[in-house]
C-alpha cells in the first residue's frame, strides 16, 4: 500500500510518522489483526483526526502512539526518535470521566502529574496547573472536587492537565463521546480555539462526523477490520473554527463525503459482527 502523506503544510517539520505500523490482539478465536500495514505521518502543529468503523484499530493505533501497546510490526517515531513505550511527549485524554483522582481539588489533579513525573517544585506546579485550567475556563474551579463537576467540566479538566504537562503531541481517544450532542459541540468550539492558540499536534479519535470535519485538517477513513487508510480529506479552513463552519455548505459536503467513503465499511462491520455473534463468539 503506497504511503498516506497527512500534512497540513509541506515545509513543516514531521512531528510523527508511522511506517507500515501493523497491530494484532489475541482475541476467543485466536489472534486478530486490528491493523495492517499501515503508513502516515503527521507533521508539527497538524490536527490528524482517525475516523472509521468500530473495531478498525483506530484506539489502537492511539496507544501505539502513547507507548501503551506494541506494534506488531512496523514502526512509529516521534521526531524521528523510534517510539518504544510511554514518554512526556506524548499525553492521551480519554473518554471517561473517571481520570481525575476524586479526593484531590481540580487544581491539585492538574499539577499532580507535574509534581510526580516532572519533579517541579510545588509552587511551579500550581502556577502551571491554574494556567492550564484559565485557558479551559475553569479558572473559577480549581478548588472544586471532581463530584461537584458537569461531564464536559470533568473533560475540560483532563484537557487542561494534559495541556500543562506541555507534550509534543495531544492524543485524543473520543474525549466527547460521554456527552451529550450540544455539549459535544460546544466543546468542540472551545477546543478548536485551544487548539489554535497552542499549536499542539492533534491525533483524534472519534465516530462523529461533525465532530471529524470540525476539528480536522485532515481526516484519514479507516477501512472496516483489518484497518487500513482507506482515504485522507483535507478540510479547508483555519482554527479556530466559529460555529457558523457546522451548518456551512462546505461542512455539509465534507461530512457528506465521509458517509459516502465509511458506508460500504460500517456494512462489512455489521456483517461481521452478525456472524460472529450468530456462532457464538463476540463480535
Amino acid at each position: 500500500m503506497p504511503s498516506t502523506r497527512v500534512a497540513f503544510a509541506p515545509a513543516a517539520p514531521i512531528a510523527l510518522e508511522a511506517s507500515r505500523l501493523t497491530i494484532d490482539y489475541q482475541g476467543e478465536g485466536g489472534t486478530v489483526r486490528a491493523v495492517e500495514a499501515i503508513d502516515f505521518a503527521v507533521d508539527r502543529g497538524d490536527r490528524l483526526v482517525l475516523l472509521g468503523p468500530s473495531g478498525c484499530g483506530k484506539s489502537s493505533i492511539l496507544k501505539a502512539v502513547a507507548g501503551f501497546l506494541q506494534p506488531s510490526g512496523g514502526a512509529i517515531r516521534v521526531r524521528e526518535r523510534l517510539v518504544t513505550g510511554p514518554g512526556p511527549d506524548r499525553i492521551v485524554v480519554f473518554q471517561e470521566f473517571d481520570q481525575l483522582l476524586p479526593w484531590k481539588t481540580v487544581v491539585e489533579n492538574v499539577a499532580f502529574p507535574l509534581r510526580v513525573a516532572r519533579k517541579l517544585p510545588a509552587a511551579q506546579a500550581r502556577a502551571r496547573a491554574e494556567a492550564a485550567l484559565g485557558k479551559v475556563g475553569l479558572d473559577h474551579f480549581i478548588d472544586a472536587y471532581p463530584h461537584t463537576l458537569s461531564g464536559g467540566m470533568k473533560q475540560r479538566a483532563a484537557i487542561a492537565r494534559a495541556l500543562a504537562s506541555e507534550p509534543d503531541i495531544l492524543l485524543m481517544d473520543e474525549p466527547f463521546a460521554a456527552l451529550d450532542e450540544q455539549t459535544r459541540m460546544v466543546l468542540g468550539e472551545d477546543l478548536s480555539v485551544l487548539l489554535a492558540r497552542s499549536n499542539k499536534t492533534i491525533v483524534f479519535v472519534t465516530h462523529s462526523l461533525v465532530e471529524a470535519v470540525f476539528l480536522a485538517d485532515r481526516v484519514a477513513v479507516f477501512s472496516a477490520r483489518p484497518g487500513r487508510i482507506k482515504q485522507v480529506i483535507r478540510v479547508e479552513e483555519q482554527h479556530p473554527r466559529k460555529r457558523s463552519f457546522m451548518t456551512s455548505t462546505m461542512s455539509s459536503q465534507l461530512r457528506n463525503e465521509l458517509y459516502e467513503l465509511l458506508h460500504d465499511e460500517i456494512r462489512k462491520t455489521m456483517a461481521e459482527s452478525s456472524v460472529s455473534t450468530a456462532g457464538g463468539h463476540a463480535p
